[in-house]
């Protein structure tokens, strides 16, 4: 079968390189962790996508650490800034980079296999909250119109959905998510929403579609639906995500783990006992 195989990392917070992240957590192991398990896959990714927060403070040392950890990927790799990140040095670290464009907002459009990513700018400079005004809003109308033909995802670093994780909604999608929404109901060919900045795996339906959060590759946001919750975060497993598109099929996404396993062992389906 021939599919289109995209995978989706997010919240890397990379820092200089033996410098903590929050003071305790060296997060640059578990960024080789992720690419040794994208390695690892069975199927080759036709790219790799990583939405947003790609490092702590947007510095050009956390930018170029970023580079060296990600260098063994051999597929193309497309960045998208969250509100942790900085444009312009990201445009500065990156150059080759050419789809991020010179000034303004960081919003593109490639394809990728059988489907076209276009990517949507949420971040408001010093702010941890995202927004989408108009400007941003015209642009992606006038993209989605010159694809509507073929399979679209969309990504985006703050989810444009309300999680129930009260202090992470604080800083959500704070301007635009209604106006995105109607947008997208236009267009059924869009097949996901892909966004960041939760550090867990989330799905919503929205916009006729299905939006979702995936897991950092390092630490993710404590589980507590408590309108109150502390802002706090945990060691839960570390995963990223896998969106694939049967040719001619509906969209599959997946949650994959960053650790070796042991495995796998083959079995008899009907007698439950391993193959030798």
């Amino acid at each position: 079968m021939s599919y289109t195989f995209l995978v989706q990392l997010s919240d890397t917070h990379i820092r200089e390189p033996e410098r903590l992240a929050y003071g305790r957590l060296d997060t640059a192991p578990y960024l080789k962790q992720a690419v040794l398990a994208i390695g690892r896959l069975s199927q080759k990714p036709d790219a790799v996508v990583i939405t947003g927060d790609l490092t702590d403070f947007g510095r050009a040392a956390e930018y170029e650490h970023l580079r060296t950890l990600i260098k063994p990927l051999d597929m193309p790799v497309y960045l998208l800034p969250g509100n942790h990140d900085d444009r312009q040095q990201m445009r500065s670290s990156f150059p080759e980079h050419a789809y991020l464009g010179a000034k303004g907002f960081v919003q593109y459009s490639v394809p990728i296999g059988d489907m076209q990513l276009i990517t949507l700018d949420t971040v408001v400079p010093l702010a941890s909250e995202g927004s989408l005004c108009e400007e941003r809003l015209n642009w992606l109308a006038i993209e989605l119109e010159k694809y509507s033909h073929r399979p679209v995802v969309l990504a985006m670093h703050h989810p444009p959905f309300k999680t129930l994780i009260g202090h992470m909604d604080e800083i959500g999608l704070l301007n635009g998510a209604e106006e995105l929404e109607a947008l997208l109901k236009r267009f059924p060919n869009v097949e996901r929403v892909i966004c960041g900045h939760l550090h867990r795996a989330i799905q919503v339906s929205f916009g006729g579609t299905l939006a979702v959060t995936v897991p950092s590759p390092a630490h993710q946001v404590c589980l507590d639906l408590s309108p109150q919750a502390a802002s706090a975060w945990v060691l839960e497993p570390p995963a990223f995500g896998i969106h694939t598109l049967p040719q001619g099929g509906r969209m599959v996404s997946h949650t994959a783990y960053c650790a070796a396993f042991d495995g796998p062992y083959p079995f008899h389906e009907a007698s439950g006992q391993l193959i030798d």
